[in-house]
């Protein structure tokens, strides 16, 4: 790639500098602090070890609510992209203004089960993926030939996220319809 085509296409895009940078600007307007697990007061190591060690890949995210104040709890052994995903996804939760799941735990505590709302669940998604990689932007990204793994950088989310934003929200079809037109022209 040129450099000078370079330079224009990071003018034309954000680029992130941190976890999920777009998420971390939006939970800072929204007073949404962001811990990890280690962060949270009065965890114990045990929980904590649970948690990043011996089953990382167990879960994402948790939005909690403590003293009026909104937090997300992420988990920081994900890759950038998914952290992006997570937080964001749980900020559209508290947006959404959907109820937070229930949580049941038998009297122990060696049981713990949640209820989870598939339609509240599939809203946060859906709509923390559009902030994320609004169609405009995958369009003028297209337009402007970046491949799926320039857009993933550009925009901090995973590639698989930008081949399914990509997918659905029709903007290969346009580019493809577009450019058949201009053959028969």
């Amino acid at each position: 790639m040129a450099s000078g085509k370079l330079s224009h296409r990071t003018t034309v895009f954000r680029k992130a500098n941190n976890v999920g940078s777009l998420a971390t600007v939006l939970a800072g307007y929204l007073d949404v602090a962001l811990w990890t697990p280690m962060e949270v007061p009065g965890i114990t190591r045990e929980v904590v070890d649970q948690l990043l060690n011996q089953d990382p890949w167990g879960w994402s995210a948790v939005s909690v609510y403590r003293a009026d104040r909104a937090f997300v709890i992420y988990n920081p052994r994900k890759s950038a992209g998914r952290r992006a995903s997570d937080i964001m996804h749980e900020l559209a939760h508290l947006i959404l203004s959907h109820q937070p799941a229930t949580v049941v735990m038998s009297q122990d505590g060696s049981f713990v089960m949640r209820s989870c709302d598939q339609a509240q669940e599939d809203e946060a998604n859906w709509l923390a993926w559009c902030i994320l990689l609004p169609r405009d932007a995958l369009l003028r990204c297209r337009k402007l030939e970046l491949s799926v793994a320039e857009i993933a950088e550009q925009y901090d989310v995973t590639e698989t996220l930008v081949n399914f934003r990509l997918r659905l929200t029709g903007v290969e079809s346009q580019l493809r319809a577009a450019s058949a037109r201009r053959k028969f022209r």
